[in-house]
């Protein structure tokens, strides 16, 4: 067996094994197809603001429109800067990870921010 295959991208499991057309990781049962695999290393995913603007980590954006926090006495306000933001996968659709001042380690849509 020359070629290796590639981990699983849910577990990260280096167990995978082929069953057809199929990869199959035998930890956590997920199945996926190798050639879109291949095709989805291969495009690198970028995350736009409300703008249009190409984000990337560690920079500073604003929050564009007033949103209530679940939990949080007081909403997060339109115009709050939030520093040194990191781009994540994952959460929905929830992209952006950072501390937020007064509210703390949140979890915020590309779509609400804009990049200062």
């Amino acid at each position: 067996m020359s070629e290796t295959l590639p981990p699983c991208p849910e577990c990260s499991s280096t167990y995978t094994y082929e069953m057809d057309a199929l990869l199959v990781c035998p930890e956590c049962a997920h199945e996926w197809n190798a050639s879109e695999a291949e095709t989805d290393a291969t495009e690198e995913s970028v995350v736009k603001d409300a703008v249009g603007n190409i984000l990337q980590d560690g920079d500073t954006v604003s929050i564009t429109k007033t949103m209530k926090v679940k939990g949080a006495q007081s909403a997060l306000k339109a115009g709050t800067k939030v520093r040194n933001i990191r781009l994540v996968q994952g959460s929905g659709d929830h992209d952006i990870a950072a501390k937020v001042d007064g509210f703390g380690q949140m979890e915020l849509k590309s779509s609400i921010v804009k990049k200062i």
